[in-house]
């Protein structure tokens, strides 16, 4: 295992956070006791509560500031869910799920002076460069998922992650070896039950070294993690042996089925679907097979060698996944509204505070307030419309009232070519009955945005 840098992993963590790992660092040592890097158990604080705002030229995030460019396009509506860290909060259902992984973890994966073998980091900035998110995975500069149609950017050189995999390279880099990461992620994206601008990811990551890899192989000594090659197969990367990622595939596999199986129960079927990331190779889908409809529930696959090189651990090779939060919870938790995660309503935060993180429970319907509906139409901008552009400034205004929008009818006129859109938009509250009054204020602001903010031209 290579020597843990203090430095790099200052510049990760919240000053809290680190003064706590170097405390028990020091109190370690006094005692006698020598602390690998995974003996520095779930690094989190107490969260980062910090005000955001928007201003004229800048932008406060967390306590600092960034400047506004061309480029930005968050809003104070996404801001206000920066620092929430739902899957921090005791007795929330995202807490509950990511507790139960990381027990699993902690209990079936030990480290050979017996502790956990897995480190935790829940409490990592949000706040990333474009140059993390993107161009340490890998992520060609023409990929659509950079687009800032898809992503909430502060400027054109920082943004909000869009996956905890923005912080794969740095970990790795600070001398880790296997580690879970977890943390809110942010994309534009549709509205509906199951998409949401901000939800929870987790990473995990594990490396091996030759010896730890062939250490149970017959004439392991033989074998080799690494050829000279340069014909890149279906199977394995170009440096990669044969020999070496079908162990690490088999080692990954085994350990995300172990992990569903216990979240899901022992007699859950499971699939693998192959597929395409560009931060891994050979990558895989799992799907499980849950009451009679197969569900896709995570992604992993062989990390790139390029990638780990670029972390300096290039004597290694290694495995990574990653998963939503709000999935598995939905599932397990019979939950039918991504938006109900964010509700301070005690009851349903009561239905969660249970005796253990295993305990079963089913969530209970609060009460299905009827929905009210309103249709917007109007002619597109000339260039540099999405769809996205419309969902965000309907989330800005209308916040958690908008239950869905979708898009009902296109139309082309055949002389001036223009193009005009129709979205339904409905309009549900998790908590109460909204009146065809307060809605129809909301939508009046919808639509004077539209004209004002995305230079569309109104027909209603």
């Amino acid at each position: 295992m290579r020597m843990y840098h203090r430095r790099c992993l200052q510049s990760l963590l919240p000053e809290s956070v680190y003064k706590h790992c170097l405390y028990n660092c020091v109190r370690a040592r006094w005692q006698g006791v020598t602390l690998s890097p995974c003996s520095l158990r779930s690094l989190s604080s107490d969260g980062l509560t910090s005000q955001s705002e928007v201003k004229q030229n800048s932008l406060e995030v967390l306590g600092q500031t960034y400047d506004r460019d061309q480029y930005t396009n968050i809003t104070p509506k996404i801001l206000s869910k920066v620092g929430r860290n739902l899957h921090n909060q005791p007795h929330h259902p995202l807490w509950i799920i990511k507790e139960r992984i990381k027990s699993h973890f902690y209990s079936a994966y030990m480290g050979r002076w017996g502790n956990p073998l897995f480190s935790v980091y829940d409490n990592l900035n949000p706040v990333v460069t474009v140059e993390q998110n993107f161009d340490s995975l890998l992520i060609p500069k023409d990929h659509p998922s950079r687009k800032k149609g898809d992503n909430y950017y502060l400027n054109h050189n920082t943004m909000l992650r869009a996956h905890t995999s923005a912080h794969q390279r740095e970990l790795v880099r600070s001398g880790l070896d296997a580690f879970l990461v977890v943390g809110d992620v942010y994309r534009r994206d549709e509205i509906d039950a199951s998409h949401y601008p901000v939800f929870h990811q987790m990473e995990g990551v594990r490396l091996f070294s030759n010896h730890e890899l062939f250490a149970k192989v017959t004439n392991g000594e033989e074998l080799s993690l690494f050829e000279k090659g340069d014909r890149r197969t279906p199977q394995k990367q170009e440096s990669h042996t044969l020999e070496a990622v079908k162990l690490v595939e088999f080692n990954l596999k085994q350990t995300l089925t172990c992990l569903v199986r216990h979240l899901f129960g022992e007699e859950l079927e499971i699939r693998w679907v192959e597929c395409y990331f560009p931060f891994t190779h050979p990558s895989f889908e799992m799907e499980v097979r849950f009451q009679g409809e197969w569900l896709e529930v995570l992604g992993c696959g062989v990390m790139e060698q390029e990638i780990v090189n670029s972390a300096g651990a290039e004597d290694k090779v290694g495995w990574a996944f990653g998963l939503g939060l709000e999935r598995l919870a939905m599932v397990l938790y019979s939950i039918p509204d991504i938006r109900i995660f964010w509700s301070e309503d005690e009851r349903f935060l009561r239905q969660f505070c249970l005796p253990s993180i295993d305990h079963s429970v089913t969530f209970q319907v609060l009460s299905k307030f009827p929905p009210l509906w309103n249709d917007i139409s109007f002619w597109l901008p000339t260039e540099g419309y999405t769809d996205n552009d419309f969902y965000d400034l309907v989330r800005s205004i209308g916040g958690d009232l908008v239950e869905k929008v979708a898009l009902v009818d296109k139309f082309t006129h055949p002389k001036s070519k223009r193009t005009s859109h129709c979205y339904r938009i409905t309009y549900r509250h998790t908590d109460r009955t909204l009146t065809q009054e307060e809605v129809r204020t909301v939508h009046q602001e919808i639509e004077q945005a539209v004209e004002q903010q995305l230079g569309g031209e109104g027909r209603y």
